[in-house]
């Protein structure tokens, strides 16, 4: 833990940003899971959703429509506990039908609120399910948080692997450490005749993770019981301990623990070329 990290962060021990070059290859569903598990393998845990534009995390971890988290003084937002998880969301702060038409600063700006103003207490890792793309958010994470790694979801497709670049590269320029890389719908396997075949193409993920130094931390398929589960408020992990997926995703905790247990990262300093 960090007393360079400001007051409300000083007790969290890790805090790890989950992004993606692009949205829908499955970023939220791989931040929730990952987090179950650790808090499965007995560690304090907690997720900021801070996809402000589009929160998702309160529905995957069945935490009720209109819920608001206490707060406590002036100051402090308490987060909301599911599953053993500490959570923060902008979905606990307006309305679900409410549109964020907001600028990149006043986005930020929220994401800077609900990092530091939450009382997260001791965590041995905060997950933050980043929005996708390189804008504001991430910077201002980078900016006002210790961030000890980064994991980048992806699919094997191109066009999702050229976004992942983009986003590996984004966290190299500010020094945060790109933990490895999951590859999500890896296949599909036929649920008439287990036919499988590889719809998005085949090793993008490894290839991304071997031209950048670093590892694939997990391959996962295109599954229709992931989907169900994390809509349903009881993501797979919590849902179906003994399944593979659950195993993998309980495989990827145990390999970032692996990665982070005692080290200690410098501040990152924000150094954009203009290339």
């Amino acid at each position: 833990m960090s007393d360079t990290r400001p007051e409300g962060l000083q007790k969290i021990k890790h805090i790890v940003a989950v992004a993606s070059g692009k949205g829908g290859v499955g970023k939220s569903t791989t931040t929730v899971n990952m987090a179950l598990a650790m808090a499965k393998a007995g560690f304090k845990v907690g997720i900021l959703d801070a996809d402000i534009y589009g929160p998702s995390q309160g529905l995957m971890l069945g935490i009720a429509e209109g819920s608001h988290p206490a707060t406590m003084g002036e100051k402090w937002f308490v987060p909301i506990q599911a599953h053993g998880v500490s959570v923060m969301s902008m979905a606990f702060l307006v309305d679900a039908n409410t549109p964020m038409v907001w600028r990149g600063p006043m986005a930020a700006g929220a994401l800077q609120q609900m990092l530091l103003q939450t009382q997260w207490g001791e965590l041995d890792y905060l997950f933050v399910d980043m929005p996708p793309g390189t804008g504001d958010i991430q910077l201002t994470l980078c900016q006002k948080a210790q961030v000890s790694g980064a994991v980048i979801v992806t699919t094997p497709q191109d066009l999702a692997l050229l976004d992942a670049r983009k986003g590996i590269e984004m966290f190299n320029k500010v020094n945060v450490p790109v933990l490895g890389v999951v590859e999500n719908m890896s296949t599909h396997v036929c649920s008439q005749c287990n036919h499988e075949e590889a719809i998005f193409g085949a090793g993008g993920g490894a290839a991304l993770a071997q031209e950048y130094g670093t590892q694939l931390l997990a391959s996962l398929p295109l599954s229709m019981a992931i989907r169900v589960l994390v809509d349903s408020g009881t993501p797979t992990v919590v849902a179906e301990p003994e399944s593979a997926a659950a195993k993998t995703y309980e495989q990827l905790a145990h390999t970032l623990v692996a990665q982070l247990d005692g080290t200690t990262q410098s501040m990152p300093s924000i150094s954009i070329d203009e290339d």
